[in-house]
């Protein structure tokens, strides 16, 4: 009698079923637990604390304890789904995949890559990498400005926030900025701000790229979400609970006044007061709900969330590193006035 051999396939398929099996019940927990945020929540705050339902102090709670394990689940749950195809992607295949392009798809190209690409914590060898790789300056900053911009964590919260029809246009706009600065910096042809010795470099061949099995692109993804969630808990917290103060005790007429569609000079003057800021999407993105569930515009709030997010203080300093004071004046002035048009934009539509 013959004995059927089993094969290799058949074999790690069945080693990896535990991995798929554990993945399927943590997925179930997740929406088990997303579905009963509202009611917990409002027990938690009408019930258990015993705070009157209407009372700014009773709203500032419910508001709290309702969106700080929203938006913890849904970053857990979406970075995890992110990190999955980013693990398709490597700095070399990145620069292949952009290296040879010219200006206008090259923009477009990698804007997009921006998005799903997990570098915008690593500006300066990225960006001598792209130079060395013959990439245009113009494409190389396009990617750059989309990296930090169109983040994983921005456009959950907002998401979370907003829904889908803000979100993307976020996408979008983040986008439209990305490729149109980028095409506007390469047509200033100033290849002659840029370092002098990031010319000179010389960036090592890599080897051929092993491809990654499921389980343990499963496992990349978990110590993601483990890696970036852990990270930012605090900063949801402590924007979630300046949000809470906001959408509890200050007036909707104070902010109306302040930051809505009737006070034209509020966009400019939020993405100014945005540039010099710090803070990450986590922490800045409850705020910018709260201010706009107070009357503040759509379109003011988020221009205010661009600037502090795409054009931080601490990611100009250490592009200086690499760029000459021109260059980064260029980009800040270039993306700053693309914010600022957007937000006049998100007011007329939204």
């Amino acid at each position: 009698m013959a004995i059927q051999e089993t094969t290799p396939a058949r074999r790690s398929l069945r080693a990896d079923l535990p991995v798929y099996g554990k993945l399927a019940g943590i997925a179930l927990l997740w929406w088990a637990a997303y579905s009963v945020l509202l009611p917990v929540s409002q027990w938690l705050t009408y019930s258990v604390l015993g705070l009157k339902r209407g009372s700014q102090l009773g709203e500032s709670v419910a508001f709290f304890l309702y969106d700080v394990p929203k938006i913890l689940l849904l970053l857990a749950g979406m970075i995890f789904l992110i990190s999955i195809v980013r693990t398709f992607f490597s700095p070399e295949r990145t620069r292949a995949l952009l290296g040879g392009k010219r200006q206008g798809l090259g923009n477009v190209l990698a804007a997009t890559l921006g998005i799903v690409t997990p570098f915008s914590c690593s500006a300066v060898p990225l960006f001598i990498g792209f130079v060395e790789s013959g990439i245009p300056l113009g494409v190389t900053f396009s990617f750059l400005i989309a990296a930090p911009l169109i983040n994983e964590v921005a456009v959950i919260m907002l998401y979370g926030l907003f829904g889908w029809r803000v979100a993307a246009l976020y996408i979008g706009t983040g986008l439209v900025i990305a490729i149109v600065a980028g095409v506007v910096i390469g047509r200033f042809h100033m290849e002659r701000y840029v370092e002098e010795f990031v010319w000179q470099l010389q960036m090592g061949a890599s080897g051929p790229q092993e491809r990654a099995t499921w389980p343990e692109r499963i496992s990349r993804a978990s110590d993601s979400v483990k890696e970036i969630v852990g990270k930012v808990w605090p900063y949801v917290i402590i924007g979630i609970a300046v949000g809470a103060v906001i959408h509890g005790f200050v007036p909707e007429s104070a902010l109306a006044n302040i930051m809505g569609k009737q006070a034209w000079w509020s966009v400019p003057a939020a993405v100014l007061l945005g540039i010099p800021l710090y803070s990450n999407a986590a922490g800045v993105i409850p705020i910018v709900g709260a201010l706009i569930e107070k009357g503040a515009s759509v379109g003011t709030a988020l221009a205010f969330m661009m600037a502090v997010v795409g054009l931080s203080l601490p990611e100009m300093i250490i592009l200086r590193r690499v760029l000459k004071p021109q260059l980064i004046a260029v980009f800040i002035g270039v993306v700053a006035l693309a914010i600022i048009i957007t937000g006049y934009l998100f007011n007329l539509i939204l």
